[in-house]
């Protein structure tokens, strides 16, 4: 039996900041801890169930038995039950069995586990989050990673098929800490973002239905190696974001749903409550118990785990009470309208939370609609997100650049509409995993033409992605153009970077990182308006588009020069900002890259032409389907 826990974690402020949804360190006081008390060590228990009828804690040291171990009902309001069993130590597996007020009989997770079985095990597992941690330079210095005017070169991973062993097993954390870091390192990008790594049972999900909300996933390791991966990034300059799921979880047995018999984590209304794409179940925002959950989770990964960012999942469909569904299937808000006002409240309450304790980190929204202000202060009525996901300029973009170039004189404008709106919140441009799956083929497939106008097109795309303002985002494998599609199950295709056109396309996005981290222009001003100036953007004639991005100083000014067709244009004129020499510092159509090697001229020296609007104009070669950037 368990000796009955003398002073308990909780104290009445923490139960009042826990009823009140403000509570953001609830996995210091909830799950399972091992501790000494009267000279006994043991592990203390801690499990918010209000409508249980009783819980005790099963596992291995007791056989699993339903009624040898219970826990008390905490004598306040909080629906908390607690207690210490003595001789239980890190590493043992447990799971909380819970009988409802209806007489049935429940096995459940820990909902604030550290650790868990490896699927498709379900138990949750005594330990600690300890770490001493060798990242203080990175830690020290974060804020200028993080920040507004600085570089942001996301590589987005899937841990379980960025590589695999040659018998298609996982690598383990501490592999990825020596394989992973070194390729990130030497590709030059500023940020890796991991898909989810909370525990999921279903592999297929791609960590997108997750149980273990405190858990990275024990596929790869123990929370202690998946430290020291994050360690060996922050060693090497790169920062980590997380993907965050806020916005669903599933019905497994053994997870959030039903938990203590009743709605307790997702919404009672199956119109609020449940998700009809991913048939899952979605937390209930207005419930301060919930909302605690998720603060302290949101929390947990920047405090526990030094991460540098959160990327949430879905907020679109938090925001809207009609999210996919049909008229019926939902109901209007107290004011008449469509928007989760729960949701909202919950979104902004994160941001103020998150960025009032971890100032130095960027918490980033996919969301795909136009809602208002999502990028904007909380102060000023927006959600308060450091970013959000640019879904127009990807959509846009990857119409554009699928066209046949012959027909591309007559859609400019999808190319050139995103700079309408490219400052009215703080971008990020995503080419994300959700492009390369379903039979939406790869990047590289996507391109039109034969084998070299693809791998063109692909330079070229890259190049428009790293010169529009914003950061930048790439999933795996399309650094180096791999041919098929995202197959969550294999590794990717890493034999083909041997081929010279796809170690072109890696080394084209390698200098791209480079320029973008290195030319002041390219990132000081990427959420200003006054960092981007149109040349011209009409040329229908040819097919280009010119433009200049700026930094701070007159002199940090680029020029960009995008040719979008294979054919070459000769003596092409263009006005520029600042009379004198311009050199070439890029060009997409480089035999190093895998271009033509089309004749351009290294430097420039202006004409006292009146051109574009501007005084001075030079005139040169653009190869074909190629980018040319070029510095006073």
């Amino acid at each position: 039996m368990p000796s009955v826990f003398p002073h308990s974690l909780l104290s009445d402020f923490d139960i009042s900041l826990f009823l009140s949804g403000k509570h953001t360190r609830l996995y210091d006081k909830l799950g399972a801890f091992e501790l000494e008390r009267e000279g006994e060590i043991g592990t203390f228990f801690a499990v918010w169930a209000p409508n249980a009828e009783a819980v005790h804690v099963i596992g291995n040291f007791n056989f699993w038995d339903k009624y040898s171990h219970p826990l008390l009902k905490r004598w306040d309001s909080s629906g908390i039950w607690e207690g210490f069993i003595p001789g239980i130590r890190n590493g043992e597996t447990y799971k909380y069995g819970i009988q409802t007020i209806e007489g049935s009989y429940l096995e459940k997770l820990d909902p604030l586990g550290l650790y868990c079985e490896t699927p498709p095990k379900t138990a949750s597992i005594v330990w600690t989050t300890f770490n001493t941690w060798q990242d203080q330079a990175w830690m020290k210095n974060r804020s200028t990673k993080n920040a507004m005017d600085a570089p942001m070169s996301i590589y987005e991973v899937h841990l379980g098929s960025w590589q695999k062993t040659l018998d298609n097993q996982y690598l383990s954390y501490e592999d990825l800490a020596d394989k992973l870091v070194a390729y990130v390192q030497n590709m030059q990008f500023t940020h890796v973002e991991f898909m989810p790594v909370m525990e999921h049972p279903f592999a297929p999900s791609w960590g997108y239905q997750i149980t273990g909300y405190f858990a990275p996933s024990s596929r790869f390791g123990d929370p202690q190696a998946f430290m020291k991966l994050i360690e060996k990034l922050h060693q090497a300059d790169i920062g980590v974001i997380l993907d965050w799921v806020p916005s669903h979880f599933p019905g497994d047995d053994h997870g959030l749903r039903n938990f203590d018999g009743t709605c307790l984590y997702e919404h009672p209304d199956p119109k609020k409550g449940y998700h009809p794409d991913w048939k899952s179940y979605i937390f209930d925002y207005g419930r301060n118990e919930v909302r605690s959950f998720l603060l302290s989770n949101a929390a947990f990964w920047c405090d526990r785990y030094h991460v540098d960012g959160l990327r949430v999942d879905a907020v679109a469909s938090m925001l809207y009470l009609d999210y996919s569904r049909n008229d019926g299937e939902w109901e209007p808000n107290i004011h008449g309208g469509n928007h989760n006002l729960d949701s909202i409240s919950f979104l902004q309450d994160l941001n103020v939370h998150i960025y009032g304790e971890f100032p130095d980190i960027q918490v980033i929204a996919e969301e795909s609609t136009s809602f208002p202000g999502v990028t904007k202060p909380v102060f000023s009525g927006g959600l308060g997100f450091g970013q959000k996901w640019m879904m127009g300029w990807m959509n846009d973009t990857l119409r554009f650049f699928q066209k046949d170039p012959i027909h591309r004189q007559y859609h400019l404008n999808e190319l050139t509409f995103s700079l309408i709106y490219a400052f009215t919140e703080n971008f990020c441009l995503p080419l994300s995993h959700d492009e390369v799956v379903y039979g939406k083929n790869s990047l590289l497939n996507k391109m039109p033409g034969d084998d070299w106008q693809k791998f063109a097109n692909l330079r070229l795309l890259f190049s428009e992605q790293f010169t529009h303002p914003g950061t930048k985002l790439i999933f795996q494998g399309g650094e180096f153009g791999q041919r098929e599609e995202w197959n969550h199950d294999q590794s990717l295709d890493w034999h083909l970077t041997e081929q010279h056109a796809h170690k072109g396309i890696q080394k084209t996005v390698q200098a791209l990182n480079i320029l973008y981290k290195t030319e002041p222009a390219l990132h000081q001003k990427q959420f200003d308006a006054e960092g981007f100036e149109w040349i011209e953007s009409n040329d229908q004639g040819n097919s280009v588009i010119t433009f200049l991005r700026k930094g701070d100083s007159p002199k940090q000014q680029i020029i960009v020069i995008l040719n979008l067709t294979p054919a070459p244009r000769e003596n092409y004129r263009i006005g520029v900002p600042l009379p004198g020499v311009w050199k070439q510092i890029f060009n997409s159509d480089k035999s190093e890259f895998g271009g033509s090697n089309y004749p351009v001229d290294g430097a420039m020296m202006t004409e006292e032409i009146n051109w574009q609007g501007k005084a001075f104009s030079i005139s040169l070669n653009l190869p074909p389907l190629s980018a040319i950037m070029l510095k006073a």
